[in-house]
């Protein structure tokens, strides 16, 4: 019973000080929990079981998206050294965008164009006041 009043609300921000372990074993309970609810739901249980299969269930969402957020955090991290990094931890931005020119790309000059630019420079005109 002590372990319904501390699992009322699950809050991210409580989570993601925790490890990998101890959100797995928290997943855990949830799930336990919430079996047990659902057998008090075909038993004709109290109205407030049923109430709690919903924050439950929420509760188990709440520490698999943070669990999937840390491992992705972590993953980041070790492809950051890397020199490719796997599609999912791309930036998606827009198509468009990931097949524009890279700004040193778009900054370089042509051969060609380095040597018209030598060939004729800018002239410049000293105008009488």
């Amino acid at each position: 019973s002590q372990t319904h009043e501390k699992m009322s609300k699950v809050k991210a921000h409580e989570l993601r000080k925790k490890s990998k372990e101890e959100l797995m074993q928290q997943l855990d309970e949830f799930k336990e929990e919430l079996s047990q609810l659902r057998v008090a739901k075909v038993t004709g249980g109290a109205p407030s079981k049923l109430s709690k299969i919903k924050v439950v269930r929420k509760s188990i969402a709440v520490v698999h998206t943070v669990a999937h957020a840390k491992q992705r955090n972590a993953l980041k991290l070790h492809y950051k050294k890397q020199k490719y990094t796997p599609l999912d931890l791309r930036a998606k931005k827009t198509r468009a965008i990931r097949r524009r020119l890279t700004k040193h790309e778009s900054s370089r000059e042509t051969l060609k164009a380095a040597k018209q630019r030598l060939a004729f420079p800018k002239r410049i005109y000293a105008v009488k006041a």
